[in-house]
C-alpha cells in the first residue's frame, strides 16, 4: 500500500485558518461506513445519532503555550523551542530551530524569569533542554508562550482557549485532540439528558503529529510513541457497553488510538498507562469502537490512513471530494466528520 494511494486535492483556501465563532456551528459531514452514504448537518445534530446507552468517548488531553521564542545568550540568535515533553526535574523534549545553532550548555534566554540549557541534541530537530525559572512554570509559560498551532495555520490566535477542548484537564499535549473542539458545554449537557454516556481517556499528543509519511510504502513508517492513560471507571463503562452491545463512539483519532491499544494488549477494557506507536491503515479490523467523530485531515497523512480503515478508503476519499466540492473547512479549526 503506497502514500499516494491516500493523497487528494485540497485548495488552499479551505484550509480553516480561525475557529469558528460558536463551536457547535461547524458543519458536520455524516458518512455511513458500510453504504458510503452522505449527509450533510451542522455539529450540534450530532446528538441525533447518538442513542441513550452509547458511550462517548472524548479525549481530556490538554495543551499549553508551549511555543516559545527566545535568543542565543552568547550571540543574540533567533532560537525558537517547542516544547513537547515533561522528562521531570524541569528537564524538556522539545523541537528546536534552527537546531544547528545549538550545543549541549547553550543558554536561550526568553525573558528575564525564563531560560533553557541545552543538555542534549537529538535527531530530526529534537533538543531537550532544562528549563531556568523564577515562579510558576505553567504561570509563565501563559505570560509568554504561544499555543502550538499547526504549520499550516498563519493566523494568529485571539484566544488562546479555543485550541483546547471544553473539557481539557489533563496538561501534556504538543497538539489538541481537535474533533473535540466542537463541543460545547451545552452539547455535552444536551447528549447526557438523552441518556448518552460520556467518558474520557488520555492521550498526550506528541512529536508524531509534526511528522508526515516521508516513505512511499506505508509499512515502512514509524510511529512516534504517545502516552495514554485509562481509569478503572472508564474501562467499567466501556466493558458494560460491549456485553449490552451499545455503541462505543470516539471523538478523534487520538481517542481511537488508545481505545484500540489497549483492547489489542488486553482483550478487553482495563485500567492502565503506557505509550503507543499503534499505526492504523486499511486492513486492520476495529476491536473497540464502533463509530468515529473527526475532522479532515491532511493528505496522505497517517489519520486518513486511520478513517479509511474505518470506512474504506474509497468511501474516505469521495467523502473528501464531496467535502471539497462543498466547501468544508479542512484540518485543525474546521469542520467535522461523523463515521457511523
Amino acid at each position: 500500500m503506497k502514500t499516494s494511494d491516500f493523497d487528494f486535492e485540497l485548495p488552499q483556501e479551505l484550509i480553516a485558518q480561525t475557529p469558528i465563532l460558536n463551536r457547535d456551528q461547524s458543519r458536520l459531514l455524516v458518512l455511513d461506513k458500510n453504504t458510503g452514504d452522505i449527509e450533510h448537518h451542522i455539529f450540534k445534530d450530532v446528538i441525533d445519532y447518538l442513542n441513550p446507552g452509547d458511550v462517548l468517548v472524548i479525549n481530556d488531553t490538554k495543551v499549553i503555550p508551549a511555543r516559545l521564542m527566545g535568543v542565543k545568550e552568547d550571540t543574540g540568535a533567533i532560537i525558537e523551542l517547542l516544547l513537547l515533553k515533561d522528562l521531570g526535574d524541569d528537564v524538556w523534549e522539545c523541537l528546536s530551530r534552527p537546531q544547528k545553532r545549538l550545543h549541549i550548555g547553550t543558554i536561550v534566554k526568553f525573558s528575564d524569569e525564563l531560560s533553557a540549557s541545552v543538555v542534549e541534541i537529538l535527531d530530526d530537530g529534537v533538543t531537550r533542554v532544562k528549563l531556568l525559572y523564577d515562579g510558576i512554570l505553567l504561570e509563565i509559560l501563559d505570560r509568554l508562550g504561544e499555543m502550538p498551532l499547526p504549520p499550516y495555520i498563519h493566523e494568529k490566535l485571539s484566544d488562546k482557549d479555543r485550541y483546547n477542548t471544553v473539557y481539557a484537564k489533563n496538561i501534556g499535549s504538543a497538539a489538541a485532540p481537535t474533533a473535540g473542539l466542537h463541543f460545547t458545554n451545552e452539547l455535552l449537557s444536551e447528549l447526557r439528558s438523552k441518556g448518552v454516556i460520556i467518558t474520557n481517556v488520555t492521550l498526550h499528543v506528541g512529536l508524531g503529529t509534526f511528522r508526515p509519511v516521508e516513505v512511499d510504502d506505508i509499512n515502512n513508517h514509524h510511529m512516534h510513541s504517545e502516552y495514554y492513560e485509562m481509569s478503572s471507571e472508564t474501562a467499567d463503562i466501556l466493558n458494560n457497553a460491549k456485553e449490552l452491545g451499545n455503541k462505543i463512539i470516539a471523538v478523534g483519532t487520538t481517542s481511537t488510538r488508545t481505545l484500540e491499544t489497549i483492547i489489542n494488549k488486553y482483550g478487553k477494557f482495563v485500567e492502565c498507562s503506557g505509550n503507543t506507536d499503534i499505526f492504523i491503515y486499511p486492513g486492520y479490523k476495529f476491536k473497540a469502537i464502533d463509530s468515529l467523530i473527526t475532522n479532515f485531515h491532511l493528505p496522505k497523512s497517517t489519520l486518513v490512513m486511520l478513517v479509511s480503515a474505518l470506512a474504506g478508503k474509497d468511501n474516505i476519499l469521495n467523502a473528501y471530494k464531496i467535502a471539497v466540492d462543498e466547501k468544508y473547512r479542512f484540518f485543525s479549526f474546521g469542520d467535522a466528520m461523523l463515521i457511523k
